[in-house]
């Protein structure tokens, strides 16, 4: 990673900012997508963020200045940090099996599967369970989701592919809870969020944001939701059930500044703004280089062409979507099934946040757009 001190000095192009924002904006009054927020930056400052659009599909209220999102999959890097913290601090290796930590994750010939494997995709583990959404509409909790991974057996042996699997978080998730006996939202509050000053940021909301007069919760947006979640209002992504579950792969509710504070967290090598170290560039390094490298039985389409990190998806030249097409190699983020995406490129030390209502899966068109104007603003 390059050092503060050789670090180019960006400007932001005033009048190429505001076409960003004009077409966040145009976004926004074509109906292609209900709301927004921008924020972006350099390792020392922050433009935005700026709120655009409406609190809600068909309503006349405008979004918020205060908006905290769903921010959906961008909650895995923060979860894979957690994990990365408790590895330096030796309490984990990626090495590591997870049987070692829960033993009745073995179940179905998956005792050969390491942390490693449930950061990079490379376990065979599910994106999601068969039943994920009967176990939503039970109002299941997480400790539910862990047996039932638990239970699933793998697509292909771990290390010899790659398949997205949201369900690899939520064994990081009781990973994280059993070594250090807190939940892993606790941890995570504890070790990043408060330290950091990220104070509206949560893994799964506390019933504090439900009450009063003028709930905490009201600040959240509604999100549109798949097909398959019409008529779900008990469990989809707009009901308080899952709105404070907590779900280690997609249940971070956030902000565009907090985000913003995350990012500039990662490009200052693991300190805070007033200077105190949370996680060692060593750990910031090896969760943002492709990690699929070295691993000889993954394909090689994947290991060059879509690689991965610790929790990090790095940037896929051949492919526009959510990073768009202007970032250089070395960039890492994620994205959000809810339309939201986060990149950092640490060689030109910028940032960019961008949180939507409006699901751009799987091309992210509109997160690509917005994303390749943004990245044209800084000189």
């Amino acid at each position: 990673m390059r050092s503060r001190a050789d670090s180019p000095s960006r400007i932001l192009h005033s009048v190429r900012w505001r076409a960003a924002v004009n077409l966040a904006d145009e976004m926004c009054r074509s109906n292609a997508l209900t709301s927004v927020a921008l924020a972006s930056g350099t390792v020392n400052s922050t433009e935005g963020p700026v709120h655009l659009g409406w609190q809600s599909s068909g309503e006349t209220a405008p979004l918020r200045d205060d908006s905290v999102f769903l921010v959906a999959s961008i909650t895995k890097p923060i979860v894979s940090t957690g994990v990365l913290l408790l590895i330096e601090r030796g309490q984990l290796t990626l090495a590591d099996r997870v049987t070692d930590f829960i033993p009745e994750f073995g179940r179905n010939g998956k005792h050969g599967v390491e942390i490693r494997h449930l950061l990079t995709h490379t376990s065979g583990l599910p994106d999601m369970l068969p039943d994920n959404i009967g176990l939503r509409q039970a109002n299941a909790p997480l400790s539910r989701f862990v047996e039932r991974t638990c239970e699933e057996p793998l697509t292909f042996p771990p290390g010899r592919g790659v398949q997205y699997q949201s369900m690899g978080f939520t064994i990081l998730g009781e990973i994280i809870a059993r070594v250090t006996g807190r939940s892993c939202a606790e941890f995570l509050q504890q070790e990043l969020f408060a330290p950091l000053g990220m104070n509206d940021t949560v893994l799964g909301a506390p019933d504090e944001w439900f009450d009063g007069e003028s709930p905490q919760a009201a600040r959240i947006p509604t999100v549109h939701v798949p097909a398959d979640h019409a008529g779900g209002s008990a469990w989809n992504w707009n009901s308080r059930y899952w709105r404070q579950l907590g779900a280690p792969w997609g249940g971070l509710l956030t902000t565009a500044r907090d985000l913003a504070t995350f990012a500039q967290f990662m490009l200052r090598g693991g300190t805070t703004r007033a200077g105190r170290r949370l996680l060692s560039p060593a750990a910031i390094a090896a969760a943002t280089r492709n990690q699929l490298e070295a691993m000889r039985d993954v394909p090689g389409d994947e290991r060059r062409c879509r690689p991965w990190g610790l929790g990090w998806r790095l940037n896929w030249p051949a492919h526009s979507a959510n990073f768009g097409d202007l970032l250089g190699p070395n960039t890492f983020g994620h994205w959000g099934a809810t339309g939201t995406v986060l990149w950092i490129d640490p060689d030109q030390q910028l940032f960019a946040v961008i949180l939507t209502t409006t699901p751009q899966e799987p091309a992210g068109h509109s997160l690509s757009r917005l994303s390749n104007s943004i990245a044209a603003a800084w000189c």
